[in-house]
């Protein structure tokens, strides 16, 4: 059974975060990315359109 030093160390760990780009550890500095070469990517993949929010036919509301 662990004792409490190492219950506390456990409880308190943040848990590790991976870069959502190329699935490194995540740097502090520009996360939740790992770099700023995988934020800027990520940019790039909104600003051109590569990121889409799927939409099926009948999903429009109806205006009266």
């Amino acid at each position: 059974m662990p004792d409490e030093s190492t219950r506390s160390k456990t409880a308190t760990a943040k848990p590790l975060r991976r870069c959502p780009i190329c699935n490194r550890p995540a740097a502090d500095a520009s996360r939740p990315f790992c770099s700023s070469r995988c934020r800027d990517v990520d940019l790039h993949r909104w600003l051109s359109g590569s990121y889409v929010i799927p939409a099926t036919e009948g999903d429009e509301d109806d205006v009266e």
